[in-house]
């Protein structure tokens, strides 16, 4: 009897912190493409955020476990935490490559900001070979140029890109750290679990 191949989502962001926003795209990915398991995978030392302040890997992989622990398809991995030096998604799909075997299918799910900016990504070519871009955008989007650039991609590496609306992307960590920043209430914006950790570890607060 032939067993049927694995699905795996693999959700990269820095998480700093996670929101409802990461966990509806996650869920809505999981649900559109029949994933068995969608993985967290928060930022090691990501090349395009190298000059920018980033919360402690411990914290927001403990956010991140804390986000996700209700949801039994919902994993977090320290793949990237643990590793040193810049972390690179070409790396990060060989790991989990290792771990899922050749069988596996993954799904890459990310942002319409970083898919506009995927082809300066390292060893672009290899990432869209071993795994399918699920691409989550906000409404509002210009998608015009959005839709051109993705063709472009997927002429260039004859791959297809998948996209979906994802509403609740309206949410952002830069705006939930800011409201904490200035005192002003998060809730309802983040599981609430992850806004009492904040506030017990005095997060972004600087």
């Amino acid at each position: 009897m032939k067993h049927s191949t694995r699905k795996i989502g693999i959700m990269g962001g820095t998480f700093d912190p996670i929101h409802y926003g990461h966990l509806v795209t996650a869920e809505a990915a999981r649900d559109k493409f029949g994933l068995d398991t969608v993985v967290f995978v928060p930022s090691g030392s990501p090349p395009h955020k190298k000059h920018k302040k980033v919360s402690a890997g411990e914290d927001r992989f403990l956010m991140s476990v804390l986000a996700t622990a209700s949801n039994r398809y919902f994993e977090v991995s320290d793949v990237e935490l643990s590793r040193e030096g810049l972390t690179y998604t070409v790396d990060t799909l060989k790991i989990f490559r290792d771990i899922y075997g050749a069988d596996a299918d993954f799904y890459f799910i990310t942002g319409a900001d970083a898919v506009m900016e995927i082809l300066t990504w390292r060893n672009v070519e290899t990432v869209l070979k071993m795994c399918k871009i699920v691409s989550a955008h906000r409404p509002g989007l210009d998608m015009a140029v959005f839709k051109k650039r993705v063709e472009e991609i997927e002429e260039m590496y004859m791959n297809k890109i998948y996209l979906i609306e994802i509403p609740a992307l309206a949410i952002s960590s830069t705006d939930i750290r800011e409201r904490v920043k200035k005192g002003i209430t998060i809730k309802y914006l983040l599981p609430e679990a992850v806004e009492n950790y904040i506030l017990k570890k005095h997060l972004y607060r600087y």
